[in-house]
């Protein structure tokens, strides 16, 4: 668990986000975990640090990114792709456009030196919950660190956990690549979505399966793949944060935690 609460310094200047700690921080200990909110495509910063604030989620830090590319176009928001790619059949901005640069700086950088380097935690202590493209770049994390986590302990390489609404494993990661080490990637996934999603369509849920070894599927009662709007459709998401969330409840101070 965490030596350290991450305080803004602790990132680099060229990285837009914002830190909300929980409204009641445990005493004398860092809280035990950090959820990484990523936005969808053509989406901004202060829509998920208001959820950041609403979700006030026990013992838990939340880090809302900022994607590091501004639209063109003078078209408002930004995005994580490698680069701007549209969708053939409906000539929109297509989501799935690579994201090596935006994985490589999520895994390296801001997990590796700044969440474990710095602040102590273990890959297991680090949720993301992402948006559309911002799910699939999650995944793309969660898969990276599967494969070569920056935990220089011998811990399992997973993260705690990843929420993807509206969006699967990028159809651009070869199948041969999971065949070949014959193994998957542990990091638990959710999957959200609405009523028959355009984007998770069973063959979509199934690429995801392939790559992850435990996968969950949930999907509204209507139709859209956005973030939940009552009660019911939160349900999910807060059972899943709850079956994986860690607390310093109960565990006496100074004590050491063995993988």
């Amino acid at each position: 668990m965490p030596t350290k609460q991450p305080s803004p310094s602790d990132f680099p200047p060229s990285l837009t986000f914002t830190l909300t700690p929980p409204q009641q921080p445990p005493q004398r200990r860092p809280p035990p975990n950090i959820l990484l909110l990523l936005h969808g495509l053509g989406d901004t910063l202060p829509p998920y640090t208001a959820l950041a604030k609403a979700l006030n989620l026990p013992e838990t830090t939340v880090l809302a990114i900022q994607a590091p590319h501004a639209l063109p176009f003078d078209l408002p928001g930004f995005h994580w792709g490698d680069d701007i790619t549209f969708d053939a059949r409906s000539g929109a901005l297509d989501m799935d456009s690579g994201f090596a640069r935006a994985t490589g700086f999520l895994v390296r950088d801001v997990i590796g030196a700044i969440l474990v380097g710095k602040c102590g935690y273990a890959l297991r202590d680090v949720l993301i919950w992402g948006l559309g493209q911002g799910g699939m770049v999650a995944l793309e994390v969660a898969r990276a660190v599967g494969n070569a986590g920056p935990s220089p302990s011998p811990s399992p390489r997973e993260l705690g956990g990843v929420i993807s609404i509206g969006a699967p494993v990028s159809a651009s990661v070869s199948r041969e690549s999971v065949l070949e080490k014959q193994t998957k990637t542990k990091t638990p996934v959710l999957l959200v979505s609405g009523r028959d999603s355009a984007r998770l369509a069973d063959s979509a849920v199934r690429r995801t399966m392939d790559f992850f070894e435990f996968v969950e599927v949930h999907a509204y009662a209507r139709k859209g793949d956005v973030m939940p709007r009552n009660r019911d459709e939160m349900t999910p998401i807060m059972r899943f944060l709850a079956s994986r969330l860690r607390s310093w409840q109960g565990v006496p101070e100074g004590s050491v935690e063995i993988s």
